[in-house]
Order: structure tokens, then sequence, then C-alpha cells
């Protein structure tokens, strides 16, 4: 009888808690070597029915609304009151290395030393929306090392922040207090898919933040409701002060408390597997069509020859690429 294949050699101190481990295990699921791949896949198998357990937020927010300083906050918070929380901090790649290059553990240091936890900044590798392509993966390591509440920071607004909002259970939207020209600038399609909007640095004034928190009220009323059991709210906070960090918290409490996570977690899980497979169906495609075949259409939809249109049945209509 054929011995049980040997588990991922990360596995048990992963599930132990172990800090060490999840870096580790963090590092193997970023890496893209090909070898690399088949072991992330394999250690994320045996920890899957550990993983989901945790509360996920995603956070976003224009550069300078405060959203490192306000995740600090609000984690050593939560830390302070024994949940164990993890910071997935997606950064803009750097061009040359393709590493992070904001650094945002240099400017959470209290949170950084915290024992109850751990924060992984993540290069976006020129990712649509500046989630990082494995962030998913490194959630569920996360949940199944222990973790609690699973913070994660994204690059800042723009249209595809949907992806932010189709990993995690609630999506906050941090602006400032003088959002009057800022609100024109958010993009309608993100308000719609914000859980709950927070007035950030509410104590710089105190006058302007209670207006921007009226907008954001009127603003949230004119979008189509989530459902029944949750309409959006708008909040004001102050990540200096601690001013409104309990009631942001108690809203996502709130909101986690009346919502059916395990359909909405269902049916992100097969979002993420239709764009894992059109990714790979491209690739294949790509693979399956000689290069000089492909670049020559292109070339003659850029010279208007084709149009793009037919520059693509032109594609379809030779299955073999002109081989």
């Amino acid at each position: 009888m054929a011995e049980p294949a040997a588990s991922h050699p990360l596995t048990s101190p992963l599930l132990s808690g172990s800090r060490r481990a999840l870096a580790k295990a963090i590092t193997l699921v970023e890496s893209t070597r090909p070898e690399h791949e088949a072991q992330a896949q394999a250690l994320l198998a045996e920890v899957a029915p550990h993983a989901g357990n945790s509360v996920r937020v995603g956070l976003t927010g224009v550069p300078g609304v405060g959203k490192s300083t306000f995740i600090e906050a609000l984690g050593v918070r939560l830390a302070d009151s024994g949940k164990r929380v993890a910071v997935l901090a997606v950064d803009p790649s750097s061009a040359r290395t393709g590493g992070s290059i904001m650094g945002d553990k240099t400017r959470m240091p209290r949170l950084t030393v915290h024992p109850q936890a751990f924060i992984r900044p993540s290069p976006s590798g020129g990712t649509l929306g500046g989630v990082a392509r494995r962030t998913r993966e490194t959630i569920a390591l996360c949940e199944a090392a222990g973790y609690d509440v699973v913070l994660v920071e994204t690059v800042g607004v723009g249209q595809s922040e949907a992806q932010v909002a189709a990993m995690t259970d609630v999506f906050v939207l941090l602006t400032l207090p003088n959002a009057g020209d800022e609100l024109q600038g958010i993009k309608r399609g993100i308000m719609e898919l914000v859980d709950i909007c927070v007035v950030n640095k509410a104590d710089v004034s105190p006058h302007a933040a209670i207006r921007a928190q009226t907008e954001l009220r009127t603003a949230l009323t004119l979008l189509t409701p989530h459902g029944a059991s949750w309409r959006p709210v708008a909040l004001r906070a102050s990540a200096l002060s601690g001013e409104g960090l309990e009631e942001v918290w108690n809203a996502v409490e709130r909101y986690v408390a009346g919502t059916d996570l395990s359909t909405r977690r269902r049916a992100q899980t097969v979002q993420w597997f239709d764009d894992l497979l059109r990714e790979a169906v491209w690739r294949a495609f790509q693979a399956g069509v000689e290069a000089g075949h492909l670049r020559a259409i292109r070339a003659d939809v850029a010279a208007g020859r084709l149009t793009a249109v037919q520059g693509v049945a032109a594609v379809l209509g030779d299955g073999t690429g002109g081989r």
C-alpha cells in the first residue's frame, strides 16, 4: 500500500503560527519560477482546510489620505485587544528591480514590532489596480497561520480597485475632510463597491470633516444598495488621535454579522477561477500562434489596413497560426 505523500516542510510551522514560516511561504507563493509555483500550490492545498476564518478588509484611498497611518492605528487597536492582525500592503513595483518601493513597514513602526501583527509589503508587479497577483493566496496563508483580521492596503484609487472588493469581505474607502472636489474625482464604479466610507484626518478640520461626511452620505444614497441587509455608511475618524476608530471597526463587525460571507466568498472564488482561466487561455493561445503571424496582423491593424474586429477574425480564422 502506497504511503501518503509527505507534507510540505512549511505546513506544520505555518499552521502553528510561525511568522518566519509565513514569510517564507509568501515568498514561495510570489516566486515566478515554475518549480516554486508547483511547491506553492502543494502547500496551499495542504493548508486550505485551515483558511477562511478571518475578517478580510480591503482599504483604498487617494495618495495622501493617510492609509498607512490609519491601518497602523486600527491594527494596533485590534492587536492590543487580542486579535492577530495581518497587513498586506501592496506597493507599486520598482521598474528596475520589481520590488516594493514605498516600504510600508517603515510607515507602521508600532505595528511592525507588535507580537500580534504581521506586515508584508508586496510589489504589485504591474498588476492592474495595484493588487499583487498572488494576494489571494497570501490571504489564505495568513488565515492558515491563525490571523483573525487581514487588512489589504492598495496603491490608490482606480477603477480596477474592484479587484480588492473581489477578494475581501468589506471594502473601505478613505477620503479627506476637504473632499468636495476630490469626491468628484472618485470613480462611480468604486463608490458602488464601497461598504464603508471613512473621512480620515477628521481632527485637522472638524467642520470640514462633518461636511464631507454629509456629502458622502448623500452620494451613497444615490447609488444602488448592495442588498437588503446593508446600506453603505459614511463615518469620521482620526488615525492620529484615535477618534472614530472604534466606530469604524464596529461598522465592520455589523457588516460581517449581517452578511452571508460563505456565499460571497464562493462567488469570489468562482470569479477568481474565471480570471485565471482567461489568463491561461490567452497564454495558451499565444503559444499556439506563430509570433511573426500575430505581429503582422497587429501591424496591419495599427496601420489601418484591417479594423480591430477584422484583425481578430484573421487570427481566429487560422487556428494553426499560418503554420
